[in-house]
């Protein structure tokens, strides 16, 4: 009796197996790219990319079914997920629509 083989890797590749891996990394591309916003120019508008982003990723966690989901299930629940996504991108939002210019 030979030892148990462990299961076949999975062929290398270079895209997300996914629809919900997919719209994770444009979720991350976009943050990453409001991130260079920020540091490199109007900071509203890089915060409002990310913030728009996650609005994105939680809309799009909402109507992909649970074996698309992909990256974006992070939690058992599909709602935990959305509240959370929602909740941060309306926060950042409000917060780069509110908080007022300071003299330069």
């Amino acid at each position: 009796m030979s030892p148990p083989q462990p299961p076949p890797l999975p062929a290398p590749g270079r895209r997300p197996s996914t629809l919900g891996g997919m719209v994770y990394l444009l979720v991350v591309a976009a943050t990453a790219v409001g991130v260079l916003v920020v540091a490199l120019g109007p900071w509203r508008r890089g915060v409002m990319l990310i913030g728009v982003a996650l609005l994105v990723g939680a809309v799009l966690r909402t109507v992909l079914p649970e074996n698309e989901a992909g990256m974006l299930r992070v939690r058992r629940s599909r709602w935990i997920d959305l509240l959370m996504l929602a909740g941060v991108g309306g926060a950042l939002i409000v917060l780069s629509v509110v908080i007022p210019d300071q003299p330069g």
